[in-house]
């Protein structure tokens, strides 16, 4: 089983002087020998590199405390997720569906050994508590597969203890900092190895960054940006991260949106088919997780109650309730994610952003074509809010302003694309689409929830349960939808103002 943890280090040049003194470091009162131990570890990676083209990296060490395999996830500067398995001769099969979004059908092999002797030190505060390990390592690297010189290099590393406070690293930088020490210039060992024993090897493959000029370059940024968060929030989704689901779920609708908004700059003969498939991976996502929020709704408005309003035995009920509809939802989300189709997807992405079905007005300043699909999409909102702002109180009204949420969702995304080109116009644009979408939203939320609830009471009350206090939330769930469709009028008046419409 998998251990994770978030590691906070920093690394520095080193030379023959060694450590120096961190005696004086603020809130230290001793600093510990704890010895020296042998490490050896072994880097593995596709030939091309994908891991360490995104920083990420996966090796086997023995050695030291913590001998074992070991993936970290970069998630900012000098900060990682370490995940973390026992020793074995072969990848964990946990470890390696972490880094699958990435490597796909390619096969991870060794591609560099480093084998470390670490001079290991422990500052600890007056009541002996830990507060960061600093170790001296002198590193010799190998490359496992095609050749290239071997390097070796000293270097300090600093890493927080766990929970610790991350403003003590800035106290051993000011210390390390004065006595001559300078920050390292790689990230990691790992990057320095490759970087230094790479001989005639081609070098790690890095998306292209360069910045968006026409308007087919600002809506391809876009996409990327939302193929990358795919990717990317695979692992946390495989993990179960909180949110992570609903992230994914948004970039997939994202990237629809942004599909059939700008066709007139990629043409929708080729983004449909990817549109459809990214419409059944946000499905999947969804199946059970939906559920899940609702039951989550209910359950936060029952506590609210006054224990003489709850009567029966609701929790229960709410709990059976939600687990025969959602299901395991997280086995089906794995099941999915470990599937072909799910990386035909991801590969059709690729190709997509490698070689992009541009159209004519692709090649067009982005200022004319990208506000033109921004008003168009805008437009198509507005005529669905004032069509439900006409239609009568009930079930038709409901579905208005259920479709104008979906569109709502739709105008924002475009402008979203269209921010770094139009600027602050459309910026302003995305915050007053974003208010609209929330407040309309929540009425969509309390339809779903009124619908739950008299499934609820029919349950209840089929098995000789009382059902008031399902009759008492239906009310109050009606109370908040009247209270945003009384809203709506003045918010939408606002936006109109605002958009100069």
């Amino acid at each position: 089983m998998a251990d994770t943890k978030r590691e906070i280090e920093r690394k520095y040049e080193s030379d023959d002087s060694g450590l120096p003194d961190l005696t004086g470091v603020a809130g230290v009162a001793a600093v510990l020998d704890q010895g020296v131990a042998e490490l050896d570890a072994t880097y593995y990676d596709t030939v091309d590199e994908r891991l360490a083209a995104s920083s990420i990296t996966l090796r086997r060490r023995t050695g030291g405390t913590d001998a074992g395999w070991h993936l970290k996830f970069p998630v900012a500067t000098g900060v990682r997720d370490e995940i973390s398995a026992p020793l074995s001769d072969k990848l964990p099969s946990d470890l390696g569906a972490l880094v699958r979004s990435r490597v796909r059908d390619e096969e991870l092999a060794p591609v560099v050994r480093l084998r470390s002797t670490r001079d290991i030190r422990h500052l600890v505060d007056v009541d002996g508590h830990l507060l960061a390990e600093v170790s001296v390592d002198a590193v010799r690297a190998e490359r496992l597969s095609g050749g290239g010189p071997k390097a070796e290099w000293t270097e300090i590393e600093v890493e927080l203890a766990d929970g610790g406070d991350p403003a003590f690293l800035d106290k051993v930088d000011k210390r390390l900092r004065k006595a001559g020490v300078r920050p390292a210039e790689s990230p990691s060992k790992l990057a320095r190895a490759l970087a230094e024993t790479r001989g005639k090897r081609q070098q790690p493959r890095k998306a292209d960054r360069a910045e968006p000029v026409t308007a087919g370059d600002h809506v391809l940024a876009y996409v990327r940006a939302q193929r990358d968060a795919i990717v990317e929030l695979d692992p946390a989704v495989r993990r179960d991260v909180e949110d992570s689901v609903h992230r994914m779920r948004v970039a997939t609708r994202r990237m629809r949106g942004t599909f059939k908004t700008y066709r007139k700059i990629l043409d929708r003969a080729v983004t449909d088919p990817i549109g459809a498939e990214l419409k059944w991976l946000a499905g999947e996502l969804g199946a059970g997780r939906d559920q899940e929020v609702l039951a989550e709704r209910i359950s936060a408005v029952v506590e609210e109650l006054p224990p003489g309003l709850v009567t029966g035995p609701v929790h229960d009920r709410l709990r059976t309730w939600s687990k025969a509809r959602g299901g395991d939802s997280r086995r089906q989300i794995i099941g999915v994610l470990d599937g072909e189709r799910y990386l035909a997807l991801l590969t059709s992405l690729d190709a997509l952003l490698a070689d992009p079905p541009l159209r004519r007005a692709a090649a067009g300043k982005p200022a004319k074509s990208l506000s033109m699909a921004v008003d168009e999409a805008y437009g198509v909102l507005a005529g669905l809010v004032e069509h439900a702002l006409d239609t009568p109180p009930g079930r038709d009204r409901d579905v208005a302003i259920h479709e104008a949420r979906k569109k709502a969702k739709r105008a924002r995304y475009a402008a979203e694309a269209a921010t770094p080109a139009l600027g602050k116009p459309a910026s302003q644009l995305v915050a007053s689409l974003k208010d609209l979408q929330t407040l309309l939203g929540e009425h969509q939320d309390s339809v779903m929830s009124r619908e739950a609830l008299q499934e609820l009471a029919e349950q209840a009350h089929a098995a000789g349960e009382n059902a008031f206090t399902y009759g008492l939330l239906y009310g109050r769930e009606e109370q908040r939808a009247a209270a945003v469709e009384a809203a709506l009028p003045g918010v939408w008046q606002a936006m109109k103002i605002s958009a100069g419409s």
